[in-house]
């Protein structure tokens, strides 16, 4: 080597990149970025090192020399060519390359220490750390998926070692030798034909149609010493009856009967073709119409009405456990029954559907739709098939019962009869599974042709000024009372039903109460049943009669959805601030009719019941009595009220004379005191009924002796809510329907009240309806009252008690009664009482499903 060769080595720069340079017959293809600075650390950092090659000229005739690309650190010492002012900048460049370099190393090495001591290059510092931890994080990963991985290896080893361990037992061969024999035999079994299922649907609807049928009705009763003839016998009993209804068709050309069966068989067909299993939908729907059927007939012998649509937002509601409670004893017998039979055919069909070697019935591949043109058209009959029979029901019960809608054309040409205000009737004479579709599809009420924003706010500017001219002769406010509205569970006098009499009166304390205080009859909606429509009514104001007979339960059909929801109980949260001044207290679960829900949208502050928090305590039953005395709870709702100095309004509703009415007293005078001519169970049932109300009787006089002796105004409002269900030898007389729809009811305040002793005049009180009461209310405490109030009492002066037309036996006229309880025509209604009619029905529609246009009128709102 020469000595320029040594000199030019010994003073060339360490460890960089020098430019790119020709190659005689070669082409440069560089092999990393040349403004790169490279450490042998870094290689080392990133598992791999990369040669970094800068080819120089083999034969270069201009230069003497061949510089190496890696050589020793050094100075440099200039040539002969070179000037001092170039020495000097080769030398600053030298000098700085090598400070470079150094810190690069550095930072490799340690780079937390680089970040401190280097500043000035942040670009490398950062994207070396970035790599780092990249590096070990990825690293910490995969070393934590292969021992997954290795884990899950174990586990299948071990799983496959002992199932294989177990399948080579003796037995277990034997077995599956067994059934590798069979599943020749297996696949070839029979499948049932097409004709064979017909048969199978039409037996089974025309079975369910009859069942449900026959469900609807009960025995004769007739009185003692009155000869009843064979023939007439036989066609009034229950065979008869349903005999009757099946043979219509041929004898008054009724063919109701099979406008039920072709309902059913719709019905199950749309199960299968939904399904496409045909034993299992067998098994679903025998299971649910033989249920369903069962429990029209309990429902009829315990309240004297069908199923209905809104009972089965009872289930949902979360009152399933509770149905077993209604069921009578004398129904027992039939539930423990169908129990066995449903049991029976469950299994039958699962039996069925192994022996049957057709799954499908319509053949389908979903994985394979395309693979040929049997798959292909299979699965698309099958996918036409479900969605057509959906649409069809769907069609069939949106519009059924609306006039010229297709589905209650076709019914009415097969003989159907629609009374919808009469469940009873109407499942009775065209069938219950009609009547159930019929209110299926809730309509809440028809829009009033004259609806608008300026029609409502007239006549909220109409009965303010009504208020205005009541509230000059008013000199309190009801929320300076404590107001305890209570519902007393099927509260009603007995001797006022015809056939009954007692020798001795079982309600003696609440007679002379009535005679002391506002006091009368209330017409109600409901008989056997309906509680939470008139406790609606009672805290809203609104009239059942206006609503569409499809809304058979407001509290599970219509409040739910409500938007606004102005109840009476509101004025007490306004008039404290809205602090917790209203409170509700149910005997039983809260959850029944959805109370728990219902009693939030109207503003309660606090649900007490016998379940969930807050939750009542101390209560208890008597004797055998299925639900809580009204002793135990009266004490629990005077706690509520003494445990609180202000002002508050208590909703309360009991439940000790609520259905069944079995023999439940151990020391029932009334059995002796009995004279009426009834039929043995209706005896029965009237006995125990009464034996209750006497207990009450005897609770609510305590109680109201205890509210005597608070030094604060405390006012009761107590009502009975409807009729029990069991007096069927009246209720067949329809000269006796309005009776079997009146119940009791007083308004009494205690001494410390300025209203104590207070009795209203007779047409003010005598007859009434529980949507009046609010009104009465005030009126009894000679409170101001707000529009709503003002309207509420001028139409209570003009049409004293207003209800469903069932109240009175109509197919479809609402019930008015007059201040002596007379019915009343709406054609003879006067002027001024059709205007406040239509003016009603203005406000209802407003508050229900209207625009709510009242809502900032202040029509609800009491004077300050």
């Amino acid at each position: 080597m020469s000595a320029a060769s040594t000199t030019n080595h010994a003073f060339a720069s360490t460890r960089l990149h020098h430019s790119r340079q020709p190659i005689i017959g070669g082409v440069y293809r560089p092999l990393a970025n040349r403004s790169t600075i490279t450490s042998p650390t870094i290689f080392c950092r990133h598992g791999n090192a990369k040669l970094y090659v800068q080819k120089q000229p083999i034969h270069n005739e201009t230069s003497q020399s061949r510089t190496s690309l890696y050589v020793q650190s050094g100075f440099h010492i200039p040539s002969a060519e070179t000037t001092p002012e170039e020495f000097a900048i080769k030398t600053w460049a030298n000098e700085t390359s090598k400070r470079l370099m150094d810190t690069t190393t550095t930072i490799a090495d340690n780079y937390d220490a680089a970040f401190d001591s280097t500043p000035s290059i942040p670009d490398e510092r950062t994207a070396i750390k970035a790599v780092c931890m990249a590096k070990e994080t990825y690293c910490t990963v995969t070393e934590g998926c292969k021992a997954i991985v290795r884990t899950i290896k174990t586990a299948a080893a071990t799983v496959h070692n002992a199932w294989h361990t177990f399948t080579q037992l003796k037995a277990v061969q034997l077995i599956i030798k067994f059934f590798q024999s069979t599943y020749p035999l297996w696949k070839k079994r029979h499948r049932f034909s097409y004709s064979f299922y017909a048969i199978i649907i039409a037996a089974l609807s025309a079975f369910e149609v009859i069942f449900i049928q026959w469900g609807m009705y009960s025995e004769p009763e007739y009185e003692k010493g009155v000869e009843i003839d064979k023939t007439t016998r036989i066609l009034d009993s229950v065979a008869g009856q349903t005999t009757k209804f099946v043979t219509q068709m041929w004898l008054e050309q009724k063919n109701l009967v099979l406008l039920n069966f072709i309902i059913l068989i719709a019905i199950y067909l749309t199960l299968i073709f939904i399904l496409n299993r045909f034993w299992v939908s067998t098994a679903i729907f025998g299971a649910v119409m033989t249920t369903y059927a069962v429990a029209n007939h309990v429902k009829m012998q315990t309240r004297n009405e069908p199923v209905l649509p809104a009972d089965l937002n009872f289930i949902t509601g979360g009152n399933t456990s509770e149905l077993t409670s209604f069921i009578p004893k004398s129904s027992q017998g039939l539930v423990n029954s169908a129990v066995t039979g449903v049991t029976w055919l469950v299994i039958i069909c699962i039996i069925m559907q192994f022996i049957d070697g057709r799954n499908g019935i319509i053949h389908c591949a979903w994985r394979r739709p395309f693979a040929s043109v049997k798959n292909f058209t299979g699965t698309l009959t099958r996918i036409a098939a479900a969605v057509c029979s959906v649409a069809l029901c769907f069609s069939f019960v949106w519009g059924f019962g609306d006039d010229g809608y297709w589905s209650t054309q076709f019914a009415q040409s097969m003989g159907d009869s629609p009374q919808i205000w009469n469940g009873l009737a109407d499942s009775t004479s065209n069938g219950p599974v009609v009547n159930f579709l019929r209110l299926a599809h809730t309509k809440t009420m028809d829009k009033p042709e004259d609806y608008s924003q300026e029609t409502v706010q007239a006549i909220a500017k109409k009965y303010a000024k009504q208020a205005q001219q009541i509230n000059k002769t008013r000199n309190t406010n009801m929320t300076d009372n404590t107001v305890i509205m209570m519902l007393s569970e099927t509260f009603s006098d007995p001797t006022r039903v015809p056939g009954v009499s007692f020798s001795e009166d079982p309600i003696p304390n609440i007679r002379q109460i009535k005679t002391q205080t506002t006091s009368g009859l209330m017409l109600s909606p409901g008989y056997g049943g309906g509680t939470a429509n008139i406790e609606y009514q009672a805290l809203t104001g609104l009239s059942m009669a206006n609503y569409s007979p499809t809304l058979s339960i407001a509290y599970q059909q219509l409040v739910p959805s409500l938007k606004w929801a102005p109840t009476i109980n509101q004025a007490w949260n306004a008039a404290n601030g809205g602090k917790k001044a209203s409170v509700a207290l149910h005997a039983f679960n809260r959850n029944m009719y959805s109370r728990d829900l219902n009693y939030k949208k109207f503003q309660f502050s606090q649900f007490f019941a016998t379940d969930g928090k807050p939750q009542l305590t101390g209560l208890h039953a008597i004797d055998s009595a299925w639900y809580v005395s009204d002793e135990s709870f009266y004490s629990e709702v005077l706690k509520k009220v003494m445990d609180s100095n202000e002002n508050k309004f208590y909703q309360v509703v009991t439940m000790q004379n609520h259905m069944p009415y079995e023999d439940l007293y151990q020391n029932n005078e009334f059995k002796e005191m009995d004279a009426s001519d009834l039929p043995a169970d209706e005896k029965l049932n009237l006995d125990t009924y009464t034996k209750g109300l006497n207990y009450t009787d005897q609770s609510t006089l305590v109680f109201l002796s205890q509210l005597n002796e608070i030094n604060r105004p405390i006012t009761v409002l107590f009502y009975g809510d409807h009729l029990p269900g069991f007096y069927s030898t009246a209720y067949s007389d329809k000269k006796n329907i309005i009776g079997l729809h009146e119940t009791d009811y007083f308004i009494w305040s205690n001494q410390a009240s300025r209203s104590a002793n207070t009795k209203l005049d007779a047409v003010s009180s005598d007859y009434t309806s529980s949507n009046y009461f609010s009104a009465q209310l005030a009126e009894h405490l000679n409170a101001k009252v707000s529009p709503y109030l003002a309207f509420l009492t001028e139409m209570h002066q003009a049409i004293p008690a207003m209800s469903v037309p069932d109240s009175s036996g109509s197919s479809s006229a609402p019930t008015y009664l007059d201040a002596n309880g007379n019915l009343i025509k709406k054609k003879n209604l006067s002027k001024q009482a059709k205007q406040l009619l239509h003016d009603y029905q203005l406000i209802q529609y407003d508050m229900s499903i209207g625009k709510n246009y009242l809502k900032d009128t202040g029509f609800v709102d009491l004077p300050e």
